[in-house]
């Protein structure tokens, strides 16, 4: 005779001391009655498991032996297990939700307390997005761990309509700077995963130093090449006159002083595994300075980078003429630079990711995809909607999802 099939949907949840083999027997006995899986999810803290499989089973009939059986190969595991069935109206209101925006949170810094968490999740809940997944990023740290030696990282993937994008952007970089942290507010899309390029700025962010600061030191006017240079990156005067009136206060110094500089450069904490990680994923690096050739040409040596683009100056005898050669690098020229890059390299700026500390370097990070200001100028830092300040270069790394699990070797 026949018999109608009802269908049924039911949410397991299994919790315990983890070991190996628990989905594998879960799965079996599941399998055994013919259960369909529509979502499955697992988290391992501190070898404690949280397992989670929703289940839809077209003959209900059968449920309650499954769910007896589930229950005995838990207690044999030393699992608790709990069941929730779902109507179908729940289950296809969970199946719109997935149609909902998702987007990425990464905070940032040397070390998170719950505080930190809690002001950015308050946030969140605000604006009714979900949490759909919490996961570590950074390595767990060792108790005696210097602080100046530790990254930590946490990633929320979200889901949820957002109307306002912008103001939560903005109260999100309020609390990074309130708090001290770094925080990465990102649309979670292929874009995001699939990041090809990335433009640098070189002085202040590259290297921890103002190149023209140590080339007027040498000629014996650090003092007033440094109060204009401060000047320029707060965007309180136009680079390119700013740029030209420290040029020509290098007039007459021995171009030799060159290697020296080089010599000496400070390298900024974290840029051999940010570019050698890069590199190795098939990325293009592109240094966009407003400083100068000499070091952008040192820096691609050492370390790869694909294209330079900076500042010459006119060398006569021996000295420095006090004037440069060819357009100057600014502002407009680097966002411009960075379009030409793109299109060159077949690379949608959505792509594309723009690294500076200073206000010549706002336009490029507004015509990337994914701008960062780093260890910024206030006007930079008030303007751009990514930053990173508590943390070296490398600190970019945990913004596009990579893990320190997977990085060990770089």
């Amino acid at each position: 005779m026949y018999r109608f099939m009802q269908r049924e949907f039911i949410l397991i949840n299994i919790i315990g001391f983890d070991k190996p083999g628990v989905t594998a027997a879960v799965t079996e006995v599941l399998g055994k009655y013919g259960a369909y899986v529509q979502d499955i999810g697992q988290s391992n803290l501190h070898h404690q498991l949280n397992l989670s499989i929703l289940i839809r089973v077209d003959d209900a009939s059968k449920s309650g032996d499954m769910i007896k059986e589930v229950l005995f190969c838990c207690s044999r595991l030393e699992m608790i297990v709990r069941f929730t069935p779902l109507s179908e109206e729940e289950y296809s209101a969970w199946v719109g939700r997935q149609e909902q925006e998702r987007y990425v949170v990464t905070l940032l810094a040397r070390e998170l307390n719950a505080r930190h968490i809690a002001r950015v999740t308050a946030l969140l809940a605000e604006r009714q997005l979900n949490i759909d997944n919490i996961l570590r990023l950074s390595e767990r740290p060792g108790i005696d761990l210097p602080i100046e030696k530790r990254h930590s990282c946490i990633e929320f993937s979200l889901r949820g309509n957002l109307p306002d994008r912008e103001a939560l952007q903005k109260k999100l970089m309020e609390v990074s700077h309130e708090e001290g942290i770094d925080i990465s507010f990102q649309r979670d899309d292929m874009f995001r995963r699939n990041r090809r390029l990335i433009c640098v700025d070189m002085d202040s962010t590259f290297i921890q130093t103002e190149v023209i600061d140590e080339l007027a030191q040498r000629a014996g006017v650090g003092d007033e090449v440094k109060a204009i240079t401060l000047s320029a990156m707060r965007g309180e005067i136009d680079f390119k006159e700013s740029f030209t009136r420290r040029v020509a206060l290098l007039k007459g110094l021995d171009a030799g002083v060159r290697q020296d500089i080089i010599d000496k450069l400070p390298i900024t904490e974290g840029a051999d595994r940010l570019f050698g990680v890069l590199k190795k994923c098939g990325f293009k690096i592109a240094i966009l300075s407003g400083g100068f050739m000499f070091v952008g040409k040192y820096l691609q040596e050492r370390f790869g980078v694909d294209y330079v683009y900076a500042n010459e100056l006119e060398i006569q005898d021996g000295k420095f003429t006090g004037r440069y050669i060819g357009d100057i690098v600014d502002a407009r020229r680097k966002a411009e630079l960075l379009e030409l890059i793109a299109q060159v390299e077949h690379i949608d700026l959505a792509q594309v990711i723009a690294v500076g500390d200073g206000a010549n370097d706002l336009n490029m990070l507004g015509k990337a995809g994914l701008g960062i200001a780093f260890h910024a100028k206030p006007k930079v830092q008030a303007s751009a909607q990514q930053s990173i300040s508590t943390v070296g270069l490398d600190g970019i790394l945990y913004f596009l999802g990579f893990k320190d699990a997977f990085l060990r070797e770089n």
